[in-house]
C-alpha cells in the first residue's frame, strides 16, 4: 500500500471512529474480570528490555521502518479503541495493550510458552486463543481491519505463528497438560469430557475415548502440547454412519453448525455485513471453483475442545489438494449502525469466539482445500476446505491427489486452536438432512451422520 493509498485509508477510518456506546455493547464483566487477569500474567513477566524473538524483531522492523504499517497499528492499539474506563482492560481483563512496544513484548511471552487451561477462558469461548485475547478490541477497529489485510504483516504474523509451533511441538510445553490446574486438572477433565460425550449423551471419560500413549504416565504420556491436541480418537467410539451406503454422507470434523447455504455464487461480496459466501475465493480461485458454482455449503466450527483430525465425507478418489495461504488475524470491517445514527460504528454483540466472522474468515484465512470426485456418480466432485482461525498457524493434510479413500478415512489435521470446515457440492446435487444450525446446542460427532443424498 502507497503512503497516498494508506492515507485515503486513514481518512475514510477518521469517518468510522468508534464511539465508547457501540464498544460497550460487547463488553461483559466476566469478559472484563478474565482479560484483567491475563494483562497482569503478561505485565509481571514482559518487559521492554527482555530479549526478542527473530521473529517478534522482525515484526518490530516492519512497524518500524514501513510508515504505513506504523500508523495503521498506532491506530488499532491506541486511536480508535476508546479511552473511557470501560476500554483500559481487553477481553480478558488486562490492562489494554496501546503501544507496538508493549504488543511486541506481550507476543513474545506468548509465542515461548505453553496454551493454559482456564475455566473463565473457556466460559468465555477464547480457550487456546492468547493473541485473540490481546487484538480482540484492536483488530475490529477500521485501521486493525486493514493492517491483517496486509501480506506483510500476515508474511510476519506467520512466521510468528510457526516459531510458536516449535514451542508447542516441545516437551517445555507439555507442563500445560498438569493435573493441578491444567488440562488435565478435574475442571479441565471435565470440560474435555462433557464436549466429547454430549453429541450422543455418552459416559465415557478421557482415556475411554483417545489413544492414550501411557494412561498411566505423567501427562498421559503425551509428550508434547501439540501431541495432545491432535490426539487421536479410539476404534468404535465414533460409528461410522452407514459404511455401505454411498448416499450417506459422513460429518468430516467433530463440529457445531454454524451455516449451511445453497446456490452459492461463484463470486460475491462475503466482506459485507450479510457475509455472502463466495465458492471462487473459499477454494482459493482454483480452477476447479466454477463446478461448484450455485451448489450446496456446509459450515461448522470447532473449539479448542473438540476432537481436531479430520475424515472423508464420501468414498472416491483425490483430485486435488493444497493449501492456501491467507491472513491470521482479521475481521470483517463493520457497517455504519442501520438503526441508530449516533452510532458511526457498529459492532454487533457477539461471543468471544467470533462465531460472526465465520463466513468471511472461511475465504481469508490460511485453509486446506481438498477436492474429492466421490465413488457415488449423484455426488461427483466435492470439496471439503479446512479453515485454520487466529492461532491455528497449522494445516496438515495427510492425503494426496490421486488417492483412493474410503469414507470415514483420516484426510488431515488441524494443530494449535479453534478452527472450522466447508463442505461443497455441486449444482443438482439433492442433498436433505443438514444439522440443524439453529437447534444444535452441541457438536455434531464426527463420523457421524451429516447429510443424506437423494439418487
Amino acid at each position: 500500500m502507497t503512503l497516498i493509498a494508506l492515507w485515503r485509508t486513514v481518512a475514510v477510518a477518521a469517518l468510522l471512529i468508534v464511539t465508547a456506546e457501540a464498544w460497550a455493547s460487547i463488553e461483559s464483566r466476566s469478559h472484563r474480570l478474565w482479560s484483567r487477569q491475563q494483562i497482569q500474567h503478561l505485565n509481571a513477566s514482559s518487559n521492554r528490555t527482555e530479549q526478542l524473538s527473530p521473529a517478534i524483531l522482525e515484526l518490530k522492523s516492519l512497524i518500524e521502518d514501513n510508515p504505513s504499517i506504523n500508523i495503521l497499528f498506532t491506530q488499532m492499539l491506541d486511536d480508535q479503541v476508546p479511552h473511557q474506563p470501560a476500554f483500559k482492560t481487553n477481553p480478558l481483563n488486562r490492562t489494554e495493550i496501546r503501544n507496538y512496544h508493549d504488543l511486541l513484548c506481550a507476543l513474545n511471552r506468548i509465542i515461548n510458552e505453553g496454551l493454559q487451561w482456564s475455566t473463565a477462558a473457556n466460559d468465555l469461548g477464547l480457550l487456546a486463543a492468547p493473541i485473540v485475547t490481546i487484538l480482540d478490541y484492536p483488530m475490529q477497529t477500521p485501521a486493525g481491519y486493514a493492517a491483517f489485510l496486509e501480506p506483510e504483516v500476515n508474511r510476519v504474523m506467520q512466521n510468528i505463528l510457526n516459531g510458536w509451533s516449535s514451542f508447542l511441538t516441545s516437551s517445555q510445553s507439555a507442563r500445560v497438560l498438569n493435573s493441578e490446574q491444567g488440562w488435565f486438572s478435574p475442571s479441565g477433565l471435565k470440560a474435555l469430557e462433557a464436549t466429547l460425550n454430549a453429541p450422543l449423551n455418552t459416559h465415557y471419560k478421557f482415556e475411554d475415548f483417545f489413544q492414550a500413549p501411557d494412561p498411566n504416565a505423567t501427562y498421559y504420556g503425551f509428550r508434547s502440547w501439540d501431541a495432545f491436541f491432535t490426539r487421536q480418537l479410539k476404534p468404535g467410539v465414533r460409528p461410522l454412519a452407514s459404511p455401505d451406503d454411498d448416499d450417506v454422507i459422513a460429518n468430516p470434523c467433530e463440529a457445531q453448525p454454524y451455516n449451511m447455504a445453497t446456490r452459492v455464487p461463484l463470486r460475491s461480496k462475503y466482506w459485507i455485513k450479510k457475509q455472502e459466501y463466495s465458492v471462487q475465493d473459499i477454494l482459493g480461485n482454483d480452477d476447479l471453483a466454477g463446478i461448484l458454482e450455485n451448489g450446496t455449503l456446509y459450515q461448522a466450527y470447532l473449539s479448542a475442545l473438540s476432537y481436531h483430525r479430520w475424515h472423508s465425507p464420501v468414498s472416491g478418489t483425490v483430485v486435488k489438494v493444497f493449501v492456501k495461504e491467507g491472513t491470521y488475524f482479521a475481521e470483517p470491517l463493520q457497517e455504519p449502525s442501520p438503526t441508530n445514527a449516533s452510532f458511526i460504528y457498529d459492532i454487533q454483540s457477539r461471543s468471544l469466539n467470533n462465531l460472526n466472522s465465520q463466513g468471511y474468515l472461511a475465504a481469508l484465512n490460511t485453509r486446506g482445500i481438498i477436492f474429492i470426485e466421490a465413488d457415488n456418480p449423484a455426488i461427483g466432485l466435492m470439496a471439503f476446505v479446512a479453515v485454520g482461525n487466529y492461532e491455528v498457524s497449522t494445516i496438515d493434510i495427510t492425503v494426496q491427489e490421486g488417492q483412493h479413500i474410503e469414507k470415514g478415512q483420516e484426510t488431515g489435521m488441524f494443530h494449535f486452536g479453534g478452527s472450522a470446515f466447508v463442505v461443497l457440492f455441486q449444482e443438482g446435487v439433492e442433498i436433505e438432512g443438514f444439522p440443524s444450525v439453529d437447534n444444535t446446542p452441541n457438536n455434531v460427532p464426527v463420523l457421524g451422520k451429516l447429510a443424506v443424498v437423494k439418487p
